[in-house]
């Protein structure tokens, strides 16, 4: 896990871990990504639910773009095509990845 300021988040790394876990995800991490970076339309093998901890981004997907920031939480279906853009301090979410 990378360091988090966790006065922005809403709960422990491990409690969230636990609570995926128990709803039967494969696998939890921390991602993090650079200010402004933005990742191009693309798919995953996987359903993802994850929490913003730091920073925001913005998740298009379904020809709607949610603004999140920490305590958001967010989901993207397998398969589901998406964009995500990373704001100007990045961010960090962790995630709960199901196969």
């Amino acid at each position: 896990m990378s360091t988090i300021d966790l006065v922005t988040a809403p709960q422990p790394f491990s409690e969230f871990e636990a609570t995926e876990r128990a709803r039967g995800c494969t696998e939890v991490l921390a991602r993090s990504y650079e200010p402004n970076t933005v990742v191009p339309e693309h798919t995953h093998d996987f359903t993802a639910r994850a929490l913003v901890v730091q920073g925001e981004m913005w998740l298009t997907q379904n020809g709607t773009t949610e603004h999140l920031k920490p305590g958001d939480r967010f989901e993207v279906i397998r398969g589901t095509p998406h964009v995500e853009k990373y704001g100007p301090q990045g961010a960090t979410y962790w995630v709960a990845r199901t196969v």
